[in-house]
């Protein structure tokens, strides 16, 4: 949520700058030029339409972190608990091979280095969804802040605001770098940036390799079908490997069989450092959420942690027939309730991404929430609380110059549970993703004072 200071509001000085046409002209010029030359796209879709950051002052993104980091370590003792307790692990609803993958040794100190908890800020950051196994878009994101760096409103902006960007790339090769000295690497590894060929997210695993390599370290990208494992070596494209980050989830890697075997293969023989690890599985099924919320696991936590649990994590229970609770309400039967309170539920897959099956039950007619509700009664599925999601007028380059009234997320990236940076995207709809509606991603700067 952007910042507010009565005479001195950043986004009213950032639009009263945009009056000016030919500053205007000029910032949308070096927007779409920047983009194509730093190949800021996914698919064919420029990475940001939006001429204005998001702008968020020093309190509001230290209460942020605040919270990001609370309700980290809070996930880490319900970690501890599913791996103790295969009762607990069975509301998770893991295909075995997920399971047997999420058991074993990772030879790491993190299941998962590198995270993301999706929310939205308004009154305080409310979180909706951890991604737990594959965070994506902070190269794009850092990639992006170069881009903006150079608009000519920006320039002007900074004459009159202290700003402070939120890298995160050096941020996640550190965390990579650890692990790897956790698991008993002893030199600078080789990189396998690991996905399917052919999406439209390999720009990112792009500048990813360029950005490992400026670094020092020897990096390739490979198709998880074009890995190898033999004599206790995992090899990319024929490249000896010992470190994979690994964007391809555990789900889509496993549907492939033995087809895509490899990477599991060293995984389990401890050939390899994986990051994330498949144990990073656990957390992400959305699940997680459900299991932070019930307070019939509140002795899991500390008092701090069932404080902030309260405060930013809505909601969540498993789509099942029987009784529940909300707060202190008991629920008779669960599917009921849903069925008769569409208007403030959303239903979501347990492990799906990007949107994929999320049903927000405001905007559907009640027919279809039932038959969506049917569905998810069959499937491993979560419903969820509404939670309110911040609108506000952004310049986007549609055209022209355009203010349009855009929903914005905030999403904190964590690196061995401290946040630092996050991922902001706008959409003209109520689902954000980076296909959905007028999508756009902005980059994200803290606002620390006059300059």
């Amino acid at each position: 949520m952007a910042v507010r200071h009565g005479v001195s509001d950043p986004v009213a000085v950032y639009h009263a700058l945009l009056e000016n046409d030919g500053l205007a002209a000029a910032s949308i010029g070096v927007l779409h030029d920047g983009q194509r030359e730093k190949r800021l796209v996914f698919g064919e879709r420029p990475v940001s339409i939006t001429l204005r950051p998001q702008l968020v002052s020093a309190r509001r993104y230290r209460d942020a972190v605040d919270a990001s980091q609370t309700i980290y370590t809070a996930l880490g003792r319900l970690e501890e608990a599913i791996l103790a307790d295969a009762a607990l692990r069975a509301e998770l609803d893991l295909e075995p091979e997920e399971e047997r993958l999420a058991l074993a040794d990772p030879g790491c100190d993190s299941s998962s280095t590198s995270s993301r908890i999706d929310g939205f800020l308004t009154d305080r950051l409310r979180y909706v969804e951890y991604n737990a196994e594959s965070p994506a878009g902070m190269a794009y994101a850092d990639t992006l802040t170069g881009v903006f760096e150079r608009l000519p409103v920006m320039r002007a902006f900074r004459k009159r605001f202290r700003l402070r960007a939120l890298p995160t790339r050096v941020r996640q090769l550190g965390a990579m770098l650890r692990a790897f000295r956790q698991w008993g690497g002893a030199r600078t590894p080789v990189i396998a940036i690991v996905d399917w060929g052919g999406l439209p997210t390999t720009v990112e695993f792009e500048m990813f390799r360029d950005y490992f390599r400026s670094r020092g370290v020897k990096t390739v990208i490979c198709d998880p079908r074009a890995m190898e494992f033999r004599r206790g070596r995992l090899y990319a494209d024929g490249t000896p490997v010992n470190l994979v980050y690994r964007r391809v989830l555990t789900s889509e890697l496993l549907a492939k069989g033995m087809e895509a075997a490899a990477l599991r293969d060293a995984y389990l023989a401890g050939a390899a450092c994986v990051l994330n690890t498949f144990r990073a599985k656990l957390l992400h099924k959305k699940m997680s959420l459900a299991l932070l919320s019930d307070t019939r696991y509140a002795p899991f936590y500390t008092p701090e942690q069932r404080l902030a649990i309260a405060r930013h994590v809505p909601w969540t229970r498993k789509v099942r027939q029987g009784a529940s609770t909300r707060g202190d309400r008991p629920i008779r039967d669960l599917a009921t309730y849903i069925a008769e309170h569409r208007g403030e539920l959303v239903l979501k897959p347990n492990d799906e991404y990007g949107g994929k099956g999320v049903v927000l039950g405001w905007t559907v007619p009640q027919p279809e929430w039932e038959r969506a509700l049917a569905a998810a009664l069959d499937e491993p599925f979560v419903v969820q609380e509404r939670v309110p999601v911040p609108r506000e007028r952004f310049p986007v380059a549609l055209d022209g110059l355009k203010f349009l009234e855009l929903a914005m997320d905030m999403n904190p990236y964590l690196f061995d549970g401290r946040a630092a940076g996050c991922l902001s995207r706008l959409s003209s709809s109520a689902l954000l993703n980076v296909t959905s509606g007028a999508g756009s991603v902005a980059p994200t700067y803290v606002v620390e004072g006059p300059a």
